[in-house]
C-alpha cells in the first residue's frame, strides 16, 4: 500500500476514462499529422530493391511522418517518366534513366544514389566457351532493345576489346532473355546482374558476368527521384524520404539475414515461389555489393559524387539523346542536400565489404 493516497472506485473509473479520451485524441492527432505518399519501384519487389520494405517495415519513414504506399515499376525508365509527371511523389530508378529525361525537359530530380554500380553487363554459361569478351565475336548475343544496357552495348564492345559489328544480337523480349541462354539459342545475353544472376542462382544454373563497370562504363544503381517542385515546396517530407530509405540501407548493409526476414514477411508470395527467398538474398547481396564504394568511406550514405554524374552525363548525351534533348548541368539532375541521416562508421564499412566478398565470384 501507499501511503497518502485514497480513491474510490468512481475516481479510478474516471481517471482510466480520462485516459482512454486522452488516447482517442492522440492518434486522431497523429493521424493527421502523418503525409501519405505514393512510391514506385523500378520493377517487381525483389532482393535489389527490398531496402524499402525495410524503411516501411522498421518505421524509418514513419519517424517523419511519412506514410508511404510501395507500388511495383515496369522498368527505369517508366518509373522516371511515372515520377516526372507527378504519377507518384517519389520512386526509384536507374540514374541513368533520371539524367535521360531530365535531358528531354522531365522534372525530374535525384535526391539520394541508392548503389554505386548499376551492375549492367553481359552474362554467360560458365561451361560456354566464351573465356573472355573478345570470344563474343561469331556468336549470338541476346538483348531487349527497351533494357537500359542495351544503348551503351557498341562502347562497352569498344572498351572491352572486341569489335560489335561482328556479334549477332537476337532481339528478345525481356521475359525470356534468360531462358534462351538456359536452352543455348544465344552464347550470351545482356542485361542486369540483380535481376538475372538471383533467377540462374536459385535454379543451381552456373553463369559468369561481365560488367560495364570492369571495363571502365561505371553507372550509379538506382536513384531515389522526384520532382523540383516538390524539392522547393516540401523540403521536410524530401528529407523525411532519404532519411528513412538511408537508415534501411544502413540496416540491409549490417544485418542482411534480419533484413531478408523482413522483406519475406512483407512481401509474403516471396517465400511462395520456389527459390524465391534465395532469389531475394542472391539480389539484397548484389544490392548491398553495390553499395561497397569508397564514397561512402567518408560521405553519408546516399551520396552522390558530382564528377560521377558529369561523366555519367556524359555518356547519356552521346548514347541516348535526341535531337532536342539538353544537356543538363549537374544540379539540375541530382542534390545532396538531404543525406546525412546514416554513415558507416570505417569498421563497418570493412564488415560491409567483407560480407559481400561471397558474391564477387560471379563476375569475369
Amino acid at each position: 500500500m501507499v501511503r497518502g493516497i485514497t480513491s474510490n472506485r468512481r475516481d479510478v473509473l474516471k481517471a482510466f476514462g480520462a485516459i482512454a479520451a486522452a488516447s482517442a485524441i492522440v492518434p486522431r492527432a497523429a493521424r493527421a499529422a502523418t503525409r501519405k505518399v505514393t512510391f514506385t519501384l523500378p520493377w517487381v519487389a525483389e532482393g535489389g530493391n527490398l531496402f524499402a520494405y525495410v524503411a516501411k517495415a522498421n518505421g524509418y519513414w514513419a519517424e517523419g511522418g511519412l506514410d508511404v504506399d510501395i507500388a511495383r515499376g515496369y522498368g527505369s525508365l517508366a518509373a522516371a517518366q511515372a515520377v516526372g509527371n507527378r504519377q507518384f511523389d517519389f520512386g526509384l530508378a536507374a540514374a541513368s534513366a533520371g539524367i535521360q529525361q531530365t535531358a528531354k525537359g522531365l522534372p525530374v530530380m535525384q535526391l539520394m544514389s541508392c548503389g554505386y554500380d548499376s551492375t549492367m553487363g553481359v552474362c554467360y554459361l560458365e561451361d560456354s566457351p566464351i573465356k573472355s569478351m573478345k570470344d563474343l565475336e561469331g556468336k549470338k548475343l541476346g538483348a531487349t532493345a527497351t533494357s537500359g544496357e542495351f544503348p551503351f552495348l557498341p562502347a562497352f564492345a569498344s572498351n572491352a576489346g572486341f569489335d560489335f559489328s561482328k556479334v549477332e544480337v537476337v532481339q528478345v523480349d525481356a521475359a525470356v532473355r534468360q531462358r534462351i541462354l538456359i536452352e543455348k539459342q544465344v552464347s550470351a545475353i545482356s542485361g542486369f546482374a540483380v535481376s538475372f544472376l538471383p533467377v540462374f542462382v536459385a535454379n543451381n544454373i552456373k553463369t559468369k558476368f561481365s560488367l560495364y563497370s570492369q571495363h571502365g562504363m561505371s553507372f550509379y544503381n538506382n536513384a531515389l527521384m522526384t520532382q523540383p517542385q516538390r524539392l522547393a515546396e516540401e523540403p521536410e517530407v524530401c528529407k523525411a524520404m532519404v532519411d528513412g530509405l538511408s537508415k534501411a540501407i544502413h540496416f540491409c548493409l549490417l544485418k542482411p539475414d534480419e533484413a531478408l526476414d523482413i522483406f519475406v514477411k512483407q512481401v509474403p508470395e516471396v517465400a511462395l515461389t520456389p527459390g524465391g527467398k534465395t532469389q531475394a538474398k542472391v539480389g539484397l547481396g548484389l544490392f548491398r555489393m553495390s553499395m561497397m564504394n569508397d564514397i561512402l568511406r567518408s560521405n553519408p550514405i546516399g551520396y552522390g559524387a558530382a564528377a560521377d554524374y558529369e561523366r555519367m552525363t556524359d555518356l547519356v548525351m552521346k548514347h541516348l539523346s535526341a535531337p532536342g534533348d539538353n544537356r543538363p548541368a549537374v544540379d539540375g539532375v541530382m542534390t545532396n542536400k538531404f543525406v546525412g541521416a546514416a554513415t558507416l562508421t570505417s569498421a563497418e564499412f570493412d564488415t560491409a565489404m567483407a560480407a559481400t566478398r561471397e558474391y564477387a565470384g560471379f563476375f569475369q
